[in-house]
């Protein structure tokens, strides 16, 4: 944002330059001299200038003097900056003008949390936690179009009724849903917006992913996100439109005149209840890149021309033999839209007009179906899973948890209706079969393992099986067991001049170890060595380290890291296979050899001069 800091006295001037340094793009503004500011003469005349000049002012001084100053300028929520008034001391941030629409609200908090001020905001969304329908679309890049009334009008006319740049109204929809109406919500794609809505659901607020399963009798508030309008619902309505249309274009030598050939293509899409406005982008053959339309198209949208023996390639429903003859591909406009979207399931097919075809594509990436999410989470205590895998959690329709290497404690935050499992009791193969049940459903999956995933987490036999099934899949990393195991014993596992490595590994049990990796060979670089799944074989362990550590080095033993039962124990390497057993440490433990436990000595150079002094004994 463009902001003006409008510094009304002397008194404000510590608290201007302390914003002037965060707010990236700002302006002190004053009528005092004073470096680095923008003086002016009158500030009631640069506010009358200027106003519309910026995306946000920011009064420092009395409320009453920012109210004055705005007030003459004030004309529409749509057009007006935002404007935010902190007193003099810092103490509140107060958002005063374009709340939602022109982002007071957010430049509220973002001042306050500069200052440590005290945001106040008076809007009903903000205060109750409830989305602000009006900026949803700004926030999540969606078009949005509203209607209180959609049966009173064709899906086209709905569309042609709201032009690109014109804000909807949509008043009565947002009465409706900060006042708690019973809302439906239909999600037919996924992106970060839907996402988001679902991790932050009101308790007025259902979820469908199919229009069929809507009893709209229950209902007062329709709200959909998806790349088309075909659903004509009787109540008020608001449709979010992302761009995720991928539309392919087969055109006849020298089709014209080009803004016919535009226009009648936008309104043929808008009979099929397709907006423009969700067009990601346009492609066609590479024999076509010259023709006057597909330039004009060029200045609107992302545009990508294909060989024709690349489009030959793409099944298409309805080939040509005419085209072929023509143009060398079966299909233009069809295989133009599969290739860009990467999705074979087109969403219109081949639409003919007088001198051009098209059909349209989702984005692959924004289809909404089954996914696995591997979630790593954390080495035990429920709040070091991160904010996202405890995200990743409440979404979830099936969470399938490691047994008893993961707490169940980390599953209660699961939705009302979602399927939680142990696999402890299950083999690889009924593991595999319960996520896919789910999948072919559509559904959202957690397979939650310990610590970070892709640290012997297991994950690669399961990978196996999604790659050969073409399952979507992602991994959401975790907080090792080897880094809790830092923090606990409060070493820096890497020391200046000492230890400048670390190495992650397991003794050889019943899983053969690489001849490359054996622990004698690891040892001899003296790193800081994490030992992964080994307390069952300590005495092999310890012989393979005294081949190369000194009988003295530090030693820790970690059971149950971060779990309420954990316990650790130190020593030195001569005694660890004696820790191990006198404390009958076998599943779940980590072993940390290493001088880098507990150390003191070394200091990184950023340090070693400037505060050599505090280390003085």
């Amino acid at each position: 944002m463009k902001i003006a800091i409008i510094l009304i006295s002397e008194a404000g001037f510590f608290v201007a330059r302390i914003l002037n340094e965060e707010l990236e793009d700002s302006t002190i503004v004053t009528t005092m001299e004073a470096a680095n500011c923008l003086r002016v003469n009158s500030m009631q005349e640069f506010i009358a200038n200027e106003f519309n000049s910026y995306d946000g002012f920011v009064f420092i001084g009395a409320m009453g003097i920012c109210v004055r100053m705005i007030t003459p300028h004030v004309k529409d929520k749509h057009t007006d900056p935002a404007v935010v008034c902190i007193d003099n001391t810092g103490r509140y941030a107060i958002s005063v003008l374009s709340g939602h629409v022109g982002g007071a609200n957010e430049l509220t908090s973002t001042v306050a949390s500069i200052l440590g001020a005290e945001p106040v905001i008076t809007t009903y969304s903000d205060r109750t936690g409830l989305w602000a329908l009006d900026t949803l679309g700004a926030r999540f890049a969606w078009d949005t179009i509203a209607s209180v009334d959609p049966s009173l009008c064709e899906p086209s006319e709905l569309i042609e009724s709201t032009s690109r740049g014109k804000k909807a109204e949509m008043n009565t929809q947002i009465s409706l849903f900060v006042n708690e109406h019973p809302t439906a919500l239909l999600l037919t794609l996924r992106d970060a917006g839907t996402d988001w809505l679902e991790a932050h659901l009101p308790k007025h607020v259902t979820v469908f992913y199919r229009y069929k399963d809507i009893d709209f009798d229950q209902f007062e508030l329709f709200l959909c996100v998806a790349p088309n309008i075909f659903i004509m619902p009787p109540i008020p309505t608001i449709y979010y439109l992302p761009q995720t249309l991928h539309i392919g274009v087969g055109l006849a030598r020298d089709a014209g005149p080009v803004n016919d050939v535009m226009d009648d293509i936008f309104y043929m899409l808008s009979q099929y209840g397709v907006s423009e406005w969700c067009i990601a982008s346009v492609s066609s053959v590479t024999i076509k890149q010259d023709e006057p339309v597909m330039k004009a198209f060029e200045e609107e949208f992302s545009v990508t021309y294909y060989p024709p023996e690349e489009l030959a390639d793409v099944k298409v429903p309805t080939p040509s033999e005419t085209v072929m003859k023509y143009v060398g591909t079966p299909s233009v406009c069809e295989a133009s839209a599969v290739l860009s979207s990467c999705n074979p399931e087109l969403l219109l097919t081949k639409v003919k007009g007088a001198n051009y075809t098209f059909a349209a594509a989702v984005d692959h990436r924004y289809l909404r179906r089954g996914h696995i999410e591997i979630v790593g989470a954390g080495p035990g205590d429920p709040d070091l899973i991160s904010v996202r895998g405890r995200q990743m959690l409440e979404r979830a329709d099936l969470i399938l948890y490691a047994g008893s290497l993961v707490p169940r404690e980390l599953t209660t935050c699961a939705k009302p209706g979602a399927v939680v499992r142990s696999s402890a009791s299950m083999n690889l193969e009924e593991q595999f079969a319960m996520m896919k049940e789910f999948y072919d459903k559509g559904r959202f999956i957690v397979r939650l393992h310990t610590g970070d995933p892709c640290i012997y987490g297991a994950i690669q036999e399961q990978m196996n099986l999604f790659d050969l099934n073409k399952m979507s899949y992602h991994i959401t990393p975790g907080i090792s067991s080897f880094q809790a195991a830092a923090a606990a014993l409060k070493s820096q596992f890497t020391i200046p001049e000492k230890v400048q490595s670390i190495i992650l590994t397991r003794g050889e049990g019943r899983t053969p170890m690489p001849e490359r990796e054996k622990l004698h060979l690891l040892a001899r670089s003296q790193s800081t060595m994490c030992i992964f799944l080994s307390a069952g074989i300590a005495e092999q362990v310890q012989e393979e380290l005294l081949q190369e550590y000194p009988e003295n080095t530090p030693v820790a033993v970690c059971y149950h890291l971060t779990w309420k039962d954990e316990r650790i124990y130190r020593g030195v390497l001569k005694d660890l296979a004696q820790i191990v057993r006198d404390n009958n440490l076998t599943l779940t433990t980590m072993i940390v050899v290493g001088e880098a436990i507990g150390n003191r000595e070394g200091l990184s150079r950023l340090y070693a001069d400037e505060f050599k002094h505090l280390f003085r004994k």
